[in-house]
This record gives C-alpha cells, sequence and structure tokens, in this order.
C-alpha cells in the first residue's frame, strides 16, 4: 500500500549538517528552533499554547536509502533497525519531543530540537504525560546506555 503525505510546514534549527547534532529532544536541551506552518493551518493551532510540550512528526528528509540493520549512535553493534531511532528507515519518518515556548500566528517557536534546518513537518500532537509517560519493564538494548545523550552527537554514518 502506497501513502502520499504532504508537509504542514517547516521546522528551522540551527544545524545545518547532520554532523554534530543531537540524536534526540532531550540531549538537545536549550536549544531553540522554530516552525513555520503553512498558514492554512493556523485555525488547527487552536488551544495548542496550553501545553508545554508538542510531539513533532516529520520526514528525514536528507535520509536516502535505509538498512535494515545498523549502528546506532549509542552502540557499537548492528541492531534491527525497528530496534532504533536512526534515520534512514523504509518510511523516513521521526518523531522529537519539543517545548512549546510561544505561538504566534503560524509561526511556533520551541526548543530541544534535534532535527535538521528545513525539515519538513508532517504533524504536530500535544504531549500529554497521562498518555504518553508509560511504565516500561525493559529497555532493549538502549538499557544503561542513555547516561551519554547529551554527549554522543550524530555523525556521518547515515550518509
Amino acid at each position: 500500500m502506497k501513502f502520499t503525505f504532504e508537509s504542514i510546514g517547516m521546522v528551522y534549527t540551527p544545524f545545518k549538517t547532520k554532523e554534530g547534532m543531537p540524536i534526540q529532544s532531550k540531549g538537545a536541551k536549550g536549544v531553540k528552533g522554530k516552525i513555520v506552518l503553512n498558514e492554512e493551518f493556523i485555525p488547527g493551532l487552536a488551544d495548542l499554547d496550553g501545553f508545554s510540550h508538542i510531539i513533532l512528526i516529520y520526514c528525514f528528509h536528507k535520509s536516502v536509502g535505509f538498512d535494515l540493520q545498523t549502528i546506532p549512535f549509542l552502540d557499537r553493534v548492528k541492531r534491527g533497525i525497528f530496534s532504533t531511532r536512526a534515520p534512514r528507515r523504509p518510511n523516513s519518518i521521526g518523531i522529537s519531543v519539543v517545548k512549546l515556548l510561544n505561538v504566534e500566528n503560524n509561526i511556533l517557536q520551541i526548543e530541544n530540537v534535534d532535527m535538521l534546518d528545513g525539515t519538513p513537518l508532517l504533524d504536530i500532537k500535544p504531549y500529554i504525560a497521562d498518555f504518553d509517560v508509560h511504565k516500561i519493564e525493559k529497555s532493549g538494548w538502549i538499557e544503561n546506555k542513555t547516561d551519554k545523550l547529551n554527549e554522543v552527537k550524530s555523525d556521518k554514518r547515515f550518509e
């Protein structure tokens, strides 16, 4: 089955290249960016400013092709692509939880950005802790590897 999506806007960040970027939004604390939403979607922003965080769903627009097994940034062992958040995926879709600072017309000021400048935005959803935070029993291969999240940065491995 084939699907077609169109961007609802663009995400602008300080990151012009993949190399040196934070690998997750939690590792991008304080990094500011903005969303310029296509103007026809302004009515959809009603009430969004009541949330402190939002979930962005976007396209990894600079990723080409994919590998079913890859070495993720926080490991040295090949892992199945679906057990990672690597950008080279069968469908180049990314997600990030960012802090929402301000909404004015079609401009959203955000913080904790971990995506490339000019990233096409597919959707915005409110982050709702009662829905989105789950008590987990296991964390797979990533368990005990996230303590260096703020130090590990993107490199050229997914180009």
